[in-house]
């Protein structure tokens, strides 16, 4: 009897499998080798802030060859690291720490030395701390400051990295900082916003321009938080609604750098953001990425709301939906990701799209040795499969960078948010293996990386929602 021979789906032989981490929440050492103080050192050891604080990390500084190997026994492609601008430039501008350019070129080497590649992420929200204190971005110097910073970076490491990030995330260091006052440094205000969202959107085409300049064959991009966002019901006030947080969260800085400008068509009073802009700011934010960096961990369902004003919109609380969750009480939704892998494809001058961040948090507790974290697997499954099927499609996925490699310092919420395939045990930095850790090795153990696992395990209540939206 003859069998139908099912064709196996896979991922491109080319396909970047890898893993991130950023400079404050890993590496400690906040006062070594030279190192002086971030707007994160300042704002975490804050009497006021009660959630503990990065000075230590999880002690990368001391343990990045153990780290990195842990990426190789993974069988991941890339390690994905930003550099602290305070370790290289303890008073943000001014003399070079060479103890600082010492320790990434080390990180750097045994990345080379290891096969994985290197990619760097140039700011990642820990501004030094004697910028902010002439305003950070708010500061139009910002752009003189982050061009000197950039020019110095690239210079160092560029004959050996290629692969290069501008900026982390900018509505979320601008949003929570400059606006909502929930990260560092601190601040509220529409006017502190609009100018730290400007000066941020300018210096992500000042980057990108010395980058190139100074890096041959570089890759180069940028990376942009980003949400699914849906109406709470098809009456229009919400589907406006949703439309405005859209505008917001996911247009508002890819926009510009294309050449369309700030969402104002959505965002009226986004027009308020013309008294920072300047001669020639609208080509000085323009810059040709070679790729655009998604981050993904959630859906937000949104509802309108006669607060904030101008937004006029607001967030239906996940718990109140009474959908999974994560332990920061956002949505676990992976359709999401395919949705926005659509929303960011459908800019005609977006080259290549990278998945730079994703992933789920949990409380992770050790049992008997072990971390049976099957709701990372199953969230590692559906956004695997999701973006495989965005790849046959048609859509330029090149990669896939899961957030994060050890638990860290997790910003505003501290140590109890754990991220990582590794659990670290703040108390003296060991590193054990999750399942979750143990099953990714498994299905990146051949470059082939075969998909036809991922591609049973879509639940069917996302099925259902699929159907639904």
């Amino acid at each position: 009897m003859l069998t139908k021979k099912v064709k196996a789906r896979l991922f491109p032989k080319d396909f970047l499998w890898g893993t991130t981490i950023s400079s404050y929440q890993n590496e400690g050492a906040h006062a070594t080798d030279g190192k002086k103080a971030s707007i994160w050192d300042t704002f975490t050891n804050h009497p006021n802030f009660d959630k503990g604080n990065g000075n230590e990390g999880n002690d990368f500084y001391n343990n990045y060859k153990e780290d990195i190997e842990k990426v190789k026994e993974l069988n991941l492609d890339v390690f994905r690291f930003s550099l602290s601008w305070s370790r290289i430039l303890p008073d943000g501008t001014g003399e070079i720490n060479p103890k600082g350019l010492e320790f990434y070129h080390n990180v750097i080497d045994y990345c080379l030395a290891l096969d994985i590649q290197p990619w760097i992420t140039l700011y990642h929200w820990d501004l030094p701390q004697s910028l902010e204190d002439q305003g950070g971005w708010t500061n139009r110097k910002i752009l003189d400051w982050f061009a000197t910073y950039v020019e110095i970076c690239t210079k160092a490491f560029g004959n050996k990295v290629k692969n290069w990030i501008v900026l982390n995330e900018p509505m979320t260091f601008v949003g929570l900082g400059y606006f909502m006052g929930m990260h560092a440094p601190g601040k509220k205000g529409a006017n502190n916003f609009l100018a730290a969202a400007h000066h941020a959107t300018v210096c992500q085409g000042i980057g990108g321009r010395i980058v190139r300049k100074n890096v041959p064959k570089a890759y180069i991009g940028t990376t942009f938080s980003c949400s699914y966002v849906t109406p709470s019901s098809r009456l229009s006030k919400h589907k406006k609604a949703a439309n405005r947080i859209d505008a917001l969260l996911n247009r508002f800085f890819i926009e510009p750098i294309l050449g369309m400008g700030y969402p104002k068509d959505t965002l009226v009073g986004l027009n308020a953001i013309e008294v920072f802009v300047k001669e020639n700011d609208k080509e000085l934010m323009q810059f040709d990425f070679d790729f655009i960096g998604i981050q993904y961990y959630f859906r937000i369902v949104a509802k309108f709301s006669l607060l904030p004003p101008i937004l006029f919109a607001t967030e239906v609380p996940a718990i109140e939906r009474e959908v999974n969750i994560n332990n920061m009480g956002m949505e676990i939704y992976p359709r999401g990701l395919y949705k926005m892998i659509e929303k960011f494809s459908a800019y005609p001058k977006v080259k290549d799209l990278i998945i730079s961040e994703s992933g789920v948090c949990f409380d992770d507790p050790i049992i008997n040795g072990k971390i049976k974290d099957k709701q990372r697997i199953k969230y590692f499954k559906n956004t695997f499969a999701y973006t495989l099927k965005a790849i046959e499609e048609g859509k330029k996925v090149k990669g896939y960078f899961i957030w994060t490699l050890v638990d860290n310092f997790e910003w505003a919420e501290g140590i109890k948010t754990r991220f990582g395939l590794y659990h670290n045990n703040f108390s003296n930095h060991k590193r054990t293996a999750k399942k979750s850790a143990i099953w990714l090795k498994k299905f990146l153990k051949t470059k082939n990386k075969t998909s036809q696992e991922t591609l049973k395990v879509i639940s069917k209540k996302e099925a259902v929602l699929e159907n639904y939206n």
